[in-house]
């Protein structure tokens, strides 16, 4: 924007309206130029998982992917696609608030300067922190990391990309010498053998997984999964090792020891270009000695770790792609060196389909780390570890109370807020009351902090507990730049005006560094601004022995116009770059050198651990959380969407029928879980593609949808001790099985029940919201029933109510009315089989009711409520084509193929991502047909 201050919401909505206007081509142009808008096309970037995709969002308000972007090549997957149906205003927060009251800015921002300013004097600059997102936007990061370390003087910011990402950066700084990911996503498409690690890609990261099922049926392309689950990403594998948890450096342990013994290794490679490869073969060798051992470690037979060590000596253009099973582990570190060892050995990196691979949680998680985001670090890759790098980012800030020591990390972060050494927080774009491990405790330290202030879009379990509130601008309407798994940075742009009173992140941030004393050190008036700094901050002495790789200095002096313009580009980008419209896209080929002090890369000893926690007798389980295709995070944005939660409608615990069996639990059933840190009650889904032993249950749910969120109130806290990266996969649990009395079905406006002793899980529906009931306890009896039926159908003071009871079958059925319209309605029965479909009772929410209909509907007559026009559980989301619509339409027109079935409905045409699904349902179909010949 060209004010000299950030625009009035007003002026935004005239600027962007302007750019909209300005007829430029929203295509990538010859010797270079980006022009990035076309009749009110613009491009942007997609905000959800790291594999960074572009979007174009239309001037009517679609989204579409971006054609012409590297990392998805129009791609999108069913979130993506869903993106146009979460832009409305509505449940936003549009005004700051302190307490419960509204504010003006300048009331909240200096309350939060004050606060901060205050509890500096009276117990020290440690006494504050910030937590912030992978969602911020770089320029959004660059100003905390600068405000917090340079001004006030404490490293205490923390990110939670530490939940997802620390672990591989500690990784690769240990191995590089920097965090650097060598590769990119051609490499998936150009190696002949790609290791997935601890990733189930087909769910969150499903467009490389379909540029990777690409790559297989064009060129035959091997492919190994390696995951104690047998995930959806195994419907393209070629051979699963199902591990158990925590065993993964055992099994790269021994492959090392393999490629050593049989003669794979680049002798020439590691002599010239690493060190540490004989320390490394000794700890492999005392981790796992032999393929047996590995195969006893990890719990998989022999025959089968064989092939993929054979495939993986044999297979020079091999990628290993690795994700959240490996970083979020008490050994993390340990696991992601323990597969660099094994590329590193081979000499498999910086050339054309081969390398490591870290496959990013968030979009701009590794934005981030570029500007020193994490409390370990220091911007533009500089470290703590280093005085001169301590001292040449004091010099180029100008900084006054520079840091000289890291933070404190998540887990110890929310430690130090609830025994009180931190008494004022800020925390930005993120819900760790939620998402962070032993929420429960986690919520404690929130309600007894002495200032927590927030700042999100929508309200979350968080902002319940903040003193100051503050509106920040959403994906659309940001505008600044992200940086993907493959380094490659991209311009997020802003297509329309944030609602309401709502502003950036980097501008909230700005304003409190101005109203504590450093205007001129925070003269930023747009985003441009901010990234020219930080690319200039890149390039400061990054020379000689204090070389670093990250270097975006050709980007320094963008001017705005340029900066609008940006294309696509990967780092590094150093000033005097002949192509500075480029970048590598692979690193360490021909000879270049890692950014240590001998310009080798390092082999890293890496000693088997298994998970902090072992399962014993009283904890006999090991509780895995993960994430589901269709949701993302703790559903703020993905939850509030009828269409992205048909696939899966509620949290599902995950058991292994063999443990099912054991234990007296029955699919569909309910389950308590219990750990050390907390208990839940979930419903139960039997899969044979859970190991015995181990159960899974999703992150995303939390008691905001559900009463059995937040997950992560069972999960422990044992971290890494390199990485401070918590342990998420692995915690000794207990189950024991619950026998519901009863079901219920509610279809409500209201979005919140009142508390009793039953499980309930809301979906959101076009008008209202739906919520399965399952009670352990009996239902409430004589005028108890009137009052507790009256709070669940959240009835006006007089509706119209119709009751249908059929005490025989256990079966009663209310509906109120209001105006004719059927307003709330409740189904209580034996079991859920009893209840009426719930999609076909939901479209007649808000829907005018006939006397002569009201009792027949109840009663489960009504042609409304007929099976045939309940299309069941939604399998393909973008098309919302549902199981019971695919089994119907397989068996009538006798389908063959995915094919035909994207033929005759649509699904699996899209994004991709139900495809494994498609091809089960095809399975099961001809199994039957089999059967019944």
């Amino acid at each position: 924007m060209p004010s000299e201050t950030y625009p009035h919401p007003e002026e935004a909505r005239s600027a962007v309206s302007k750019d909209a206007r300005a007829g430029l081509q929203c295509g990538v142009v010859d010797r270079g130029q980006f022009i990035p808008r076309l009749d009110g096309a613009t491009r942007t970037t997609c905000p959800y998982c790291g594999v960074g995709c572009g979007l174009v969002a239309a001037a009517d308000g679609t989204i579409a992917g971006d054609p012409d972007h590297p990392a998805n090549r129009g791609l999108l997957c069913s979130k993506g696609a869903a993106l146009a149906d979460t832009l409305s205003p509505a449940g936003r927060l549009l005004r700051p608030q302190i307490g419960d009251r509204a504010a003006g800015w300048d009331e909240a921002l200096d309350l939060i300067a004050g606060n901060f300013a205050r509890t500096i004097a009276e117990h020290g600059r440690d006494s504050v922190a910030l937590y912030v997102s992978g969602q911020f936007l770089t320029e959004d990061y660059y100003v905390a990391n600068k405000l917090m370390k340079g001004f006030i003087g404490t490293a205490n910011i923390d990110t939670n990309s530490r939940l997802c990402m620390a672990s591989s950066v500690a990784g690769q700084v240990r191995a590089f010498g920097e965090d650097v990911v060598p590769g990119c996503y051609e490499d998936i498409e150009e190696a002949d053998l790609v290791v997935l690690v601890g990733s189930n890609a087909a769910w969150c990261h499903p467009v490389l997984y379909q540029r990777l099922a690409a790559a297989k049926e064009a060129r035959g392309t091997r492919i190994v999964v390696i995951d104690p689950r047998r995930t959806a990403t195994c419907d393209i594998a070629d051979l699963h090792l199902g591990v158990r948890p925590g065993s993964d450096v055992a099994v790269f342990a021994a492959l090392l020891l393999h490629l050593a013994q049989i003669g794979a290794c680049d002798r020439d490679w590691i002599g010239g270009r690493t060190s540490g490869f004989a320390a490394a073969i000794e700890a492999a060798r005392a981790s796992a000695p032999s393929l047996a051992d590995a195969a006893r470690i990890a719990d998989v037979p022999p025959r089968d770790l064989a092939t993929f060590f054979n495939w993986f000596a044999a297979t020079e253009r091999t990628v290993t792609l690795y994700s959240q099973g490996v970083n979020q582990s008490s050994a993390g570190t340990d696991k992601v060196n323990a597969i660099i060892n094994c590329h590193l050995a081979t000499g498999r990196i910086g050339r054309p389909g081969m390398g490591p691979l870290s496959l990013t949680g968030q979009p701009n998680a590794m934005g981030g780390r570029e500007v020193g985001g994490l409390a370990n670090q220091l911007a533009a890759h500089m470290s703590f570890a280093d005085e001169s790098d301590i001292d040449r980012v004091r010099r180029f800030w100008q900084a006054p109370r520079m840091a000289t020591r890291p933070g404190l990390k998540a887990v110890d972060l929310f430690d130090a807020v609830r025994d009180g050494r931190v008494k004022a927080l800020w925390i930005l774009g993120t819900n760790p009351a939620a998402s962070m491990p032993r929420a429960g405790r986690v919520r404690e330290a929130l309600a007894a902090c002495p200032f927590v202030a927030v700042s999100d879009c929508w309200p979350t379990d968080t902002t319940r507990f903040a003193h100051v509130t503050l509106p920040a601008a959403g994906w659309a309407e940001k505008d600044g730049t992200v940086t993907n798994s493959e380094r490659c940075i991209s311009r997020q742009r802003a297509f329309r005006a944030p609602p309401g009173d709502a502003r950036p992140d980097w501008w909230m941030l700005t304003e409190v560094a101005r109203r504590m004393g450093w205007a001129a050190a925070f003269p930023y008036r747009r985003p441009a601004d901010i990234f020219r700094e930080h690319a200039a901050l890149s390039a400061f002495e990054n020379r000689g022995t204090s070389h670093r790789i990250f270097d975006i200095g050709a980007l320094s002096e963008l001017s705005d116009d340029d900066y609008d313009r940006l294309p696509p580009v990967y780092w590094p980008l150093p000033s005097g770059e002949a192509r500075p419209w480029s970048g590598e896209k692979r690193l360490f080929g021909d000879g270049e050198k890692f950014p240590t002090g001998d310009g080798r890369a390092r082999f890293v000893p890496t000693p088997f651990r298994p998970p902090a926690e072992p399962a014993d007798q009283q904890w006999p389980l090991l509780l895995n959380t993960g994430r589901v295709r269709d949701q993302w995070h703790t559903m703020t944005r993905t939850g509030r969407l009828p269409r992205l939660m048909a696939h899966q409608r509620e949290p599902l615990l995950d058991m292994h029928p063999e443990d099912a069996a054991r234990l007296g639990l029955v699919d569909g059933g309910l389950a308590r879980v219990e750990t050390r840190f907390g208990e839940t009650v979930l419903p139960t889904r039997l899969s044979a593609a859970q190991r015995p032993g181990e159960i899974f249950a999703p992150m995303h749910w939390t008691d905001r949808f559900a009463s059995a969120g937040p997950i992560n109130r069972l999960v422990g806290a044992a971290t890494d001790p390199i990485s401070g990266q918590p342990e998420l996969k692995a915690t000794p649990a207990r189950v024991t099985p619950i026998a519901p009395l009863w079901r219920g079905l509610v279809l409500r406006h209201s979005e919140e029940l009142p508390e009793g002793p039953y499980y309930w899980a809301r979906v959101p529906l076009d008008e209202g919201h739906a919520f399965d009931l399952a009670g352990w306890a009996p239902l409430p009896s004589g005028r108890g029933t009137e009052k507790w039926v009256a709070e669940l159908l959240d009835a006006p003071p007089t509706p119209e109510l119709v009751i249908y009871a059929d005490p025989g079958r256990g079966a009663f059925r209310y509906a109120s009315l209001v105006g004719g319209r059927l307003d709330a309605c409740l189904f209580l029965a034996r079991d859920a089989a009893s209840l009426p479909s719930r999609d076909a009772v939901s479209a007649l929410l808000g829907v005018p009711i006939e006397p002569e209909r009201r009792t027949e509907l109840l009663a489960g007559h009504s042609a409304a409520l007929d099976a045939a026009n309940d299309t069941g559980r939604t399998i393909c989301a973008c098309f919302g084509v549902g199981l019971l619509t695919l089994h119907r339409t397989i068996a009538s027109r006798n389908l063959a193929s995915v094919a035909e079935i994207g033929a005759a409905l649509r699904a699996g045409t899209n994004c991709g991502s139900c495809i494994p699904e498609l091809r089960a349902l095809l399975h099961d179909h001809r199994i039957e047909s089999t059967t019944a010949a």
